[in-house]
């Protein structure tokens, strides 16, 4: 086992009444003996012993950030650091603006809203201890946060895909240039690692996209490099990392091959207050089997997070998940923005795509979502501005489940 897993498992042991209660009674010195930890389980525990469940190693006196999941797939999960573990994240994020070239000569605009999720907190305070000048945009419309970023001359942005997107489109329309910025920093949506997205980003602001991957509950984990565009490299001196075979298992599932998708598993190495051990994220990944060019030795996912395994969606035989659909979208430069719904009331399943654009595109869409996805789709095209705009993580897909 690796010395780093003993470790973790000595300091947590037997303080944790989660893990002490989940491991009873198997050998800890066995790793693959060790269960996988789920979302739902952790929910479980808040619902059964509020507001915090059980996970925590230390007494509560010791902790001093809470921090909340959004949401998206499930009921929010309130998360609790100690200064250490918060310090640690902050180390991570030391490594990513290494990567990235972030140095203190940087101005740094963060668009988002500071909300109890997790988000760029993080980035924030460790680009502030780097000694950037950090911006704080919560709160703000988009004309302020424009005025803002150009007022201070800001080179770096942090915020998810869409809000990149729709903030450049802002401009567009306000016929405002954005001058200075020469990268971004996204997150929340798999956008920043789908090529069509990434594209239109860096096209429509002159500068580089850098990926990065995180949740509340595990911290901020992986960064795109500059020599290898589209992946994500681990930061695996704070997370040990398994892909497994998607097949649901309790514990000791196949590790993926190089090369094949599977699911990503994490533990938190620097997280002892709050720890997460054999964490399925429900990310789709597939490791790459070629060493980087950038000669880190860290574990790089190809494609970056390519789905998750609860968001496949069947369309009359085919499957497909959002990413892919998201890319043939994205190709078409007349798309500001998009809605898709699906439809289950039918007999079989039927997709509505509405799009912001000029009439003579949809026809365009549909073929290429049919020659591509494998299946037909009704494209109509609506009023511009009449679509919703997203700051945070993007709901652009609307499921009507079966009549009962």
């Amino acid at each position: 086992m690796d010395p780093r897993l003993a470790e973790l498992l000595r300091t947590i042991l037997p303080a944790n009444r989660f893990y002490a209660r989940k491991f009873a009674g198997l050998p800890l010195d066995d790793w693959n003996a060790l269960p996988f930890t789920t979302k739902d389980e952790l929910v479980a525990s808040q619902a059964a012993v509020p507001p915090y469940g059980e996970l925590l190693t230390y007494p509560l006196e010791r902790y001093t950030r809470l921090h909340q999941t959004s949401g998206t797939s499930g009921a929010p999960l309130r998360w609790l650091d100690t200064p250490e573990s918060w310090d640690r994240m902050l180390g991570c994020w030391d490594k990513m603006f290494d990567v990235v070239g972030v140095t203190s000569a940087d101005r740094l605009l963060f668009a988002f809203s500071f909300g109890p999720f997790l988000g760029f907190w993080t980035a924030f305070e460790s680009a502030s201890r780097r000694g950037c000048l950090c911006l704080a945009s919560g709160g703000l419309s988009s004309g302020a946060r424009l005025r803002m970023l150009l007022d201070n001359r800001a080179t770096v942005v942090l915020c998810t895909p869409t809000y990149a997107l729709h903030l450049a489109t802002f401009a567009k329309e306000q016929n405002v240039k954005i001058d200075g910025v020469r990268c971004l920093i996204v997150a929340g949506e798999p956008g920043g690692s789908i090529p069509a997205t990434r594209r239109r980003i860096e096209e429509a602001w002159n500068a580089r996209v850098f990926d990065h991957s995180g949740m509340t509950e595990i911290g901020p984990l992986a960064i795109e490099c500059p020599a290898n565009p589209g992946g994500l490299h681990i930061l695996e001196d704070d997370y040990y990392a398994e892909v497994v075979d998607r097949q649901p298992a309790p514990y000791g599932a196949r590790l993926a091959a190089p090369g094949e998708v599977g699911e990503l598993v994490l533990t938190n190495l620097g997280r002892a207050g709050s720890p997460l051990i054999r964490y399925r994220t429900g990310d789709l990944v597939r490791v790459d089997p070629n060493p980087c060019p950038c000669g880190r030795k860290w574990m790089r996912l190809a494609g970056g997070i390519l789905g998750r395994t609860d968001d496949m969606i069947a369309i009359r035989g085919n499957n497909f998940y959002p990413s892919a659909l998201e890319n043939v979208l994205r190709r078409f430069a007349e798309i500001v923005e998009y809605r898709v719904t699906i439809d289950r009331q039918a007999p079989l399943a039927e997709m509505f795509i509405e799009i912001e654009a000029s009439a003579d595109v949809a026809r365009r869409v549909a073929d290429a979502v049919r020659d591509e996805l494998m299946f037909r789709a009704d494209v109509t095209v609506v009023a511009a501005g009449s679509l919703p705009r997203f700051e945070m993580k993007a709901k652009r897909i609307v499921i009507k489940p079966p009549s009962v």
